[in-house]
């Protein structure tokens, strides 16, 4: 729906420029033609919704993130979301997932289940690999690329990593299929390693993508492969890459078999607040339309981004709480969620002590609405790691800021970089001599 809507308004801006530019018969038509195109095109849109309702993308990613929340739910609603995992896992005949399940969590094997899916499962490919040999014997090259992609969705919906990978290994390998369906092989690879969070696979399918892209991507797999990279980013704590590539996609977003809008948009704000200035912070998070559609929803994000920009810091920290709960809650965050929280705490304090050469604890603590005694443990634990420039004066009870000495830290870092190559460099000369 977004690629539609970013084509319609492409299509509404040709059509204003042709109007003013010569306002004669032919450009009416030619505007009438254009409107009969957008109604045209309004109707193809509603049935691609419909199809989209019907069609489902593999592996569902819904249920890895449910199939997370077993580790982490309480003990009274750990049966519920085992409930509805394995409601998935029956619905999808997901044999092989099934049996990561129950060795992840030393769960009872339920054979009679087991045995059913199983059967269910070798019937469903003996169909498909049937239909395939029919396609390489009496059809053409078009049918055979479309069993191969059946074959490779069948082993992905049933969770079988290794077999999905062939699968689509064989579609790459293929001689005359286009740079796009090895584009698309490569993701569909990608989003599983994802699923399973194989992250070296991951990586290594993403660089394989990036370099197809390269060679002859169009648009929208340039634009979906974003995401996956900054998916990747975030679970590799590269916060800040993965920042900028969020946010070039929160007004062209289609990756909707990675994750919905509305997560997407939580990443987006949940890593760009860490990084973007106050400006681009008004401009494209706390004012950005696209932004202000879903923020209200994703508590307590709105709270935090007003806070942070409007120097309300008591209204942020409140908001740290019910985010270090969410980010427990999330797949790719989860395991960077101290990290994160550690983060917005130092920008809170860097952003409040600019403002000042000294200020009473007690003062900043007000601000705050923290205790002394946590403010004071805060900031001397970040003073002494470096990350903020500032020290604590006990007897007065007041924290004086030391700004960084920005061309003394550059000279030290070059004299540093020199003598690193200086090494380099004897290194070097002693195994040519020898």
């Amino acid at each position: 729906k977004q690629l539609y809507n970013y084509r319609a308004r492409e299509k509404q801006r040709e059509s204003w420029a042709i109007f003013r530019a010569s306002p004669t018969p032919e450009t009416d038509s030619k505007m009438t033609s254009m409107a009969v195109d957008k109604h045209e095109g309004e109707e193809v849109e509603g049935e691609e919704e419909e199809v989209e309702k019907v069609e489902r993308a593999f592996p569902d990613m819904g249920l890895a993130q449910k199939a997370f929340k077993l580790d982490c739910a309480d003990a009274g609603s750990r049966e519920a979301v085992k409930a509805e995992v394995m409601a998935m896992v029956t619905a999808d005949s997901m044999a092989p997932f099934y049996e990561v399940l129950c060795s992840r969590h030393s769960w009872m094997v339920d054979t009679k289940l087991l045995d059913e899916i199983k059967a269910a499962n070798a019937a469903e490919l003996e169909k498909l690999e049937a239909a395939l040999k029919d396609a390489k014997e009496n059809q053409g090259e078009m049918e055979v690329l479309d069993g191969l992609l059946a074959i490779g969705q069948f082993y992905a919906r049933i969770g079988d990593k290794a077999n999905t990978n062939k699968a689509y290994d064989v579609i790459i390998e293929m001689p005359k299929v286009s740079t796009g369906k090895r584009i698309d092989a490569q993701m569909h690879k990608l989003r599983c390693a994802l699923f399973f969070m194989d992250m070296p696979d991951a990586r290594a399918f993403l660089v394989a993508a990036k370099k197809l892209v390269e060679e002859g991507g169009d648009w929208d797999r340039r634009n979906r492969l974003k995401v996956y990279e900054a998916v990747v980013l975030m679970v590799e704590r590269d916060f800040k890459q993965a920042a900028g590539l969020l946010l070039d996609g929160v007004s062209t977003f289609t990756c909707v078999e990675l994750m919905p809008y509305e997560t997407f948009v939580y990443y987006a704000v949940v890593t760009n607040m860490l990084y973007l200035d106050r400006p681009s912070l008004k401009k494209k998070i706390v004012d950005g339309p696209d932004v202000l559609g879903v923020i209200q929803g994703l508590d307590p994000l709105g709270p935090m981004a007003r806070g942070l920009y409007d120097c309300d810091y008591a209204l942020l920290f409140s908001s740290l709480l019910p985010l270090h709960e969410s980010l427990l809650g999330d797949r790719y965050l989860a395991p960077h969620a101290r990290y994160l929280l550690r983060e917005f705490r130092i920008l809170t304090y860097t952003q409040f002590l600019a403002s000042y050469k000294s200020v009473l604890v007690k003062t900043m603590a007000q601000a705050f609405g923290v205790g002394e005694e946590f403010l004071d443990s805060e900031l001397s634990r970040f003073i002494a790691g470096g990350r903020l420039s500032a020290k604590i004066d006990k007897v007065g009870g007041k924290v004086e800021t030391n700004p960084p000495d920005e061309r003394n830290s550059q000279y030290q870092a070059v004299i540093k970089k020199g003598d690193m190559l200086l090494t380099s460099v004897q290194k070097l000369a002693r195994v040519i001599d020898s």
